[in-house]
């Protein structure tokens, strides 16, 4: 083991070994060698010790220490007291832990001498090192647990694909531990990876994409420079090969049979081919074209630039009847092909392809895709206009039957005969109205009298050509005044003309007036215009407020058509610059500031405000009148209705006779329910009535009682009185009226008549009552 001698100031390192360290003395000012002291600067130690004990570094020693037991070592600087422990007597070093170089290589400490007991130092601190000596404790590590490569197909042998790169944390500087090999564990024989820089590289010539496209190939990294006994770690590499354009386009048939009916519109898909290609992406890419064929005009092929297929369109209506079978011949290339593999083509291919038409019933055709007619608009109706005409492209030869879309004519102003297809008009034509007419006629096969198989129509155009039917007339409606200060020869007014006709040279309008007038004349400007001008000065609307001037218009058209038109001339007062001050009837209303409209508006005000006050008034008296029945079950009308019968003679408990005869004994106290009274009145008892008094009286004196109450109902109420009176040749038959009658009846024989009848003779006979008869 290695000592620390203290030496002159300096600490040094002896042992036995001569060529450990070499000799390296400072220079003091005597040079001399003593007991083969050494200088040192580190210790080294092995890492990841397994030993129990504290591991022995080494021995300080310094030549101050006399071995009495006086010299106190003491030890400073990274891991002092935690990783280092010295002996403070001794000078011992140990490790008290395990150590990994991996973590820390080396650390730097200082070491001094003391005098125990003095406590100052013998000689100053010098620093030195313990290095950690590595050993082989880890494996190589890839900086990637999956790597990712791609290389194009069909690569030379040697071709570069990825290069993988692994580290180990041992120490590269110190043995092999850190020296790496790579080798390839899986992937041949595919692929090679170079030992010492890990580059894997193509080990196999032709690799088709086609035939295998991924590949997993593991490589080795293994430290000791790949001896036995040396720690490993391996990685995997995905590679995977890109497609080149090396597989040219072919079609799975040279033949291909497609059909579709006669009547398929322009661009309708026949079918579809695909030409098989095993590349993809933009190498799979391919286009269709039509070389040759006696179809070629009537059919089209498209790329389908999704699906790479292609699409038979028809590019001109077949024709069954003309030809059955349309036959052409494809041709597919690739878009893009690689120079480097064209040895392997050629890259493209053909195919023939047959489409059968299918017959349909086509509809008529008729001779123009649109007839224009034109007709005058003064032809009178029932005259022939045009003719449309049409056939049967089938090989049937149907005959063809013509009719108008009556959608297209609501108004029916033609007709069309069915057979030779002749337009007649149905009513008179007037191109001011109308200038055009768009019917739609239709033209339907006849197969046989009564079925109708197949329709097509055409556009008829009919233009109404212009007739001079119409007079001209004043462009607008003119306000023409002229001033009472006014001077003969004064232009008043410039007007115009207008004419609904249209004719083919321009419109040429005439002006003039129908007869002489002294007052006023007419100049024609002969450029569809004329003027107004004054024969003489001073006019007084006091006299005529207006003058009214006949003005006669015609054109130049043939036949000539001429219109009088009257313009309204209003006298007006002027001021000295010609402007109008006030004109007839309005110069009131001017003068007072306001005008004809003004004054309108001001009166339909006061009529709206007369009506909100009536309105307001009707219903504030409305609002007065509260019902007295507020409830839902409001009567107006109380009808009161027995129908009870009652027991017969012998019943006297059913009715209470005495009731009627003593009206007093009522009950007062009774109010009415079907009405809110505004106060209670005291009850007016009614006037006793004398026994014995008709019932006509009662039913009189009731009524007036009813009458005068002032607690009865504002509203009518019903009460029904049945009386008989004595004038009956039957004579009455109420035993209620026996009382006034007893002179002419006589109950005596009632005992006579048995038992049966006693309780009917002890009602009547001895009794001196009134009897009175009453029904409500």
């Amino acid at each position: 083991h290695p000592e620390l001698c203290l030496s002159q100031g300096s600490i040094g390192y002896s042992g036995d070994d001569d060529d450990s360290l070499p000799l390296a003395v400072p220079a003091p000012l005597v040079l001399h060698r003593s007991k083969r002291d050494w200088m040192w600067r580190q210790f080294f130690l092995s890492e990841e010790y397994m030993g129990n004990n504290y591991q022995y570094v080494g021995k300080l020693r310094s030549d101050k220490d006399r071995g009495d037991g006086t010299t106190r070592y003491v030890l400073s600087g990274e891991g002092a007291g935690t990783i280092f422990r010295i002996d403070e007597k001794s000078g011992d070093l140990h490790a008290t832990q395990r150590l990994d170089r991996e973590e820390k290589a080396s650390y730097t400490l200082q070491a001094q001498a003391f005098n125990k007991n003095t406590g100052l130092p013998l000689e100053p601190a010098t620093e030195f090192i313990v290095k950690i000596h590595d050993i082989n404790d880890n494996e190589p590590k890839f900086t990637k647990d999956v790597y990712t490569a791609s290389v194009p197909e069909m690569s030379d042998v040697g071709t570069f694909v990825i290069e993988v790169n692994a580290t180990d944390a041992d120490d590269a500087s110190y043995g092999n531990s850190a020296r790496l090999v790579y080798s390839i564990l899986q992937g041949q024989p595919y692929f090679s990876v170079e030992p010492e820089t890990g580059i894997v590289r193509i080990a196999l010539s032709n690799m088709d994409r086609e035939v295998r496209k991924d590949y997993q190939v593991v490589i080795q990294a293994k430290d000791m420079a790949g001896q036995m006994g040396g720690l490993s770690g391996t990685t995997m590499v995905n590679v995977t090969l890109t497609d080149v354009n090396d597989s040219p386009p072919r079609f799975a048939y040279s033949s291909y049979h497609l059909s579709t009916y006669e009547s398929a519109e322009i661009g309708f898909t026949v079918g579809r081919i695909k030409a098989n290609d095993g590349d993809e992406g933009q190498n799979a890419e391919m286009k269709y074209r039509i070389v040759e064929g006696d179809g070629k005009d009537s059919l089209d092929i498209i790329t389908d630039e999704v699906t790479q297929e292609g699409i038979i369109v028809v590019r001109k209506q077949l024709d069954y009847e003309s030809r059955r079978v349309y036959t052409i011949k494809v041709e597919v290339t690739n878009t893009h092909t690689d120079p480097n593999f064209l040895h392997l083509g050629p890259f493209s291919d053909t195919a023939t392809v047959k489409v059968t038409a299918k017959d349909v019933d086509e509809p008529p055709v008729f001779s123009r895709p649109q007839f224009v007619i034109e007709v005058n608009e003064d032809t009178p109706k029932g005259s022939i206009i045009g003719t449309v005409t049409a056939w049967d492209p089938d090989a049937m030869d149907y005959p063809v039957q013509f009719a108008i879309d009556q959608h297209t004519d609501p108004e029916r102003l033609f007709h069309i005969d069915s057979k030779n297809g002749s337009i007649t008009t149905l009513k008179s034509l007037d191109r001011e109205v109308s200038k055009w007419h768009n019917i739609s006629v239709l033209a339907s096969e006849i197969s046989n009298l009564t079925m109708f198989t197949t329709r097509s129509r055409v556009p008829v155009l009919i233009k109404v050509l212009d007739v001079n039917d119409n007079a001209p007339e004043f462009a607008m409606s003119y306000d023409t005044f002229v001033c009472e200060n006014v001077k003969a020869g004064q232009i008043i007014q410039t007007i115009s003309a207008i004419d609904t006709d249209e004719p083919l040279i321009g419109h040429k309008f005439v002006f003039s007036l129908s007869t002489s007038n002294p007052n006023f004349t007419i100049f024609d400007n002969e450029d569809n215009t004329a003027k107004i001008l004054t024969r003489r000065s001073g006019f007084n609307r006091q006299e005529v407020s207006a003058y009214y001037l006949p003005v006669v218009i015609s054109d130049n058209d043939y036949p000539i058509q001429s219109s009088t038109s009257t313009l309204t001339i209003r006298v007006c007062s002027c001021d000295s610059t010609g402007s109008m001050r006030s004109c007839s009837v309005d110069a009131l209303l001017l003068s007072a500031g306001l005008s004809t409209g003004a004054l309108v508006a001001i009166l339909l005000c006061i009529v709206i405000l007369l009506m909100i006050v009536v309105l307001f008034s009707a219903l504030r008296r409305q609002r007065r009148k509260e019902p007295l029945i507020i409830s839902k079950e409001d009567v107006r009308d109380n009808v009161v209705s027995y129908n009870d019968e009652g027991g017969g003679e012998e019943d006297t408990q059913a009715f209470d006779i005495g009731t009627l005869r003593h009206p007093e004994v009522m009950d007062s106290n009774k109010l009415r329910r079907d009405i809110i009274p505004e106060m209670l009145f005291p009850y007016h008892r009614p006037s006793p009535m004398n026994e014995c008094s008709d019932v006509r009286d009662f039913i009189s004196s009731r009524l007036q009682e009813n009458d005068t109450d002032p607690s009865a109902p504002p509203y009518d109420s019903l009460a029904t009185y049945a009386y008989e009176g004595n004038g009956s040749v039957a004579e009455s038959l109420s035993s209620l009226e026996s009382s006034v009658m007893e002179g002419d009846h006589e109950y005596d024989y009632l005992s006579t008549w048995g038992p049966q009848f006693k309780k009917l003779a002890d009602m009547y006979i001895g009794k001196d009552t009134c009897t009175s008869g009453l029904t409500n």
